[in-house]
């Protein structure tokens, strides 16, 4: 008896600090903040003109735009830029993890200059939404639906739209890809998305964290479920890729050390729709943009003169 004691212990105490490092890296990583973390030490080098765009933002003439606007509790919150040309085209931005509308300031200025209206909504738990968790894009996906239901409605039945998101935005895309969307939507462009909720976590826990996945994943995804409703193995952006039947534009950082580069190949072959994939050699995660923006927009010109 005494023996059994002796080995049950230090296995309770093992349970203990796993199930308390779960905990622990859940709010991390998805419990809501209410402000913008402080941008990698290798994007600092962009700060003044990602200021100059933020400043182009709030100044521009724009509309606020609700999702269940009396529901504290589940209420939306993006904003619109009508061009002044009106020539019957959005894009809806998506943005990053831990970030808002007004951070995909410079991919606006960017879109609007190609003519292009703008619907930018805050995620939920982020910026002016509600939500106490972050999904990572999952649920997010259908809340992007009703986005675009609503700009059908308001902007007309003849509007046609572009999805555009980067970093968790970009999984969102290619997570909405999968749903039946209207046939207003002509294309997309997932810039640096992971392949995964699940693989992106296990990347991160053993490199950032020197952690195993087993068994710090299956706890933290088993909170998630109690929190958030599913498992983070029931989400992919692969398996709904699959089922994408719209042109999309994987963008990715060669350099990419957050969302590894492996996975924009993974979620490029899962696509049977037409594709292209174009590797930054020399961008980090997100900086593909920032590393050459005149190029960038060169080659998403390129792609929307062929599919949209």
């Amino acid at each position: 008896m005494k023996k059994s004691v002796t080995l049950g212990l230090p296995l309770a105490a093992v349970a203990t600090g796993a199930l308390y490092v779960s905990h622990y890296l859940f709010n991390i990583a998805f419990k809501r903040v209410n402000y913008v973390p402080e941008t990698s030490k290798e994007k600092q080098k962009y700060a003044d003109q990602y200021y100059a765009y933020v400043n182009w933002f709030k100044n521009i003439p724009q509309e606020t735009w609700y999702l269940h606007e009396n529901n504290s509790e589940k209420r939306l919150v993006a904003t619109f830029i009508q061009h002044p040309d009106h020539l019957k085209k959005t894009v809806v931005i998506s943005h990053g993890y831990k970030g808002n509308r007004e951070t995909m300031a410079n991919y606006a200025k960017m879109f609007y200059d190609m003519g292009f209206n703008i619907l930018m909504p805050d995620d939920r738990a982020h910026g002016e939404s509600s939500g106490k968790y972050i999904n990572f894009g999952w649920l997010d996906r259908l809340d992007y639906l009703s986005w675009i239901n609503k700009l059908i409605d308001i902007k007309g039945e003849d509007e046609k739209i572009l999805l555009f998101g980067v970093s968790m935005g970009g999984a969102t895309m290619e997570m909405l890809s999968g749903e039946n969307l209207p046939t207003q939507v002509k294309a997309i462009i997932a810039d640096c998305g992971y392949s995964s909720i699940k693989e992106e976590m296990t990347y991160l826990l053993r490199e950032q964290y020197h952690l195993p996945e087993y068994p710090i994943e299956p706890l933290v995804s088993t909170i998630n479920r109690r929190r958030l409703g599913y498992y983070l193995g029931d989400v992919s952006s692969i398996e709904q890729l699959k089922k994408n039947r719209r042109p999309i534009l994987f963008i990715h950082g060669g350099k990419d050390t957050y969302v590894p580069v492996k996975m924009a190949y993974e979620n490029y072959r899962a696509t049977k729709a037409p594709k292209q994939l174009w590797i930054v050699k020399n961008a980090t995660h997100a900086e593909s943009f920032w590393y050459n923006p005149a190029a960038y927009q060169a080659r998403v010109n390129a792609f929307l003169k062929t599919y949209f």
